[in-house]
């Protein structure tokens, strides 16, 4: 059995991703190897399975601790190593498009909340992106608040017209108008 065969069967019996990993590099195989392997069997393209575990080879697969295969899987997962890319619509890439142009407006983002987002936009999930950026002021200084509540204005437009929207939509987006009128 290879190990994304055995990655597949595991996650198949409800193991997370970050166990997988965990179960594959204890059976005494390379960390690298053993997270593509994971990623191979949660459907992630090859190249980006590439770029993501380049970006976190140094750090946490090239010269892992002893006995540290729980913690590397679980910091993976945390990365967004194991995240599963959805294709979006046009509408949900207009949704995107228009959250980059909020975050561009909001004069800065914290490195953790920037990574969160792009996590979101990775695996579609666009109601948890826009409710953050609804929580969140552009900074005093470097932001706009007049560009940052009218384009969040429009993402929800865009998502509260899908079928079905999640009622705090609803309410994110009459904030968002609210803001908008204060900062014409």
């Amino acid at each position: 059995m290879n190990l994304a065969t055995l990655a597949r069967h595991t996650l198949s019996r409800g193991a997370t991703p970050a166990a997988t990993y965990a179960l594959i590099a204890r059976l005494g195989h390379q960390p690298l190897i053993c997270a593509r392997a994971v990623c191979l069997a949660l459907d992630i393209p090859h190249a980006e399975a590439t770029r993501r575990l380049d970006d976190c080879y140094d750090a946490l697969l090239a010269d892992p601790r002893p006995n540290s295969e729980d913690d590397t899987g679980e910091l993976l997962e945390a990365l967004g190593v194991f995240d599963v890319p959805k294709s979006l619509d046009t509408t949900e890439l207009a949704v995107v498009d228009l959250f980059l142009a909020a975050i561009e407006a909001l004069g800065g983002i914290r490195p953790g909340h920037q990574h969160g987002l792009q996590r979101w936009f990775t695996t579609g999930n666009l109601t948890a992106a826009y409710l953050s950026l609804t929580a969140t002021h552009p900074l005093p200084r470097t932001g706009d608040p007049a560009q940052y509540w009218s384009t969040l204005t429009s993402a929800g437009e865009l998502l509260t017209a899908a079928p079905n929207p999640d009622p705090r939509l609803k309410l994110a987006l009459t904030h968002c108008r609210t803001q908008a009128a204060t900062h014409p």
